[in-house]
């Protein structure tokens, strides 16, 4: 998977689980749960569309690495 490849797909898996928020419009450095106000229910909403889109299973011990669209990006192209 490409840097732009995983950031679309990160982009996409935010937007179905928080329709309101436009993902073109958060920085990569964003915190999506402090920030953005992502629950819990809606975190991992997020990590599943990953896991679907990617195809690439994603531990919970990995969440960490997946609080911004940049750490999506890096963990995404590095597991793929």
């Amino acid at each position: 998977m490409t840097p732009l490849q995983a950031r679309e797909l990160a982009a996409r898996s935010l937007e179905k689980v928080a329709p309101d928020i436009d993902a073109a419009q958060v920085g990569g450095d964003v915190d999506l749960r402090a920030d953005l106000g992502l629950d819990s229910l809606d975190f991992l909403g997020f990590v599943e569309a990953l896991t679907e889109g990617s195809g690439v299973r994603i531990d919970e011990d990995d969440y960490p690495e997946l609080f911004t669209l940049d750490g999506c990006v890096a963990y995404l192209v590095r597991r793929s």
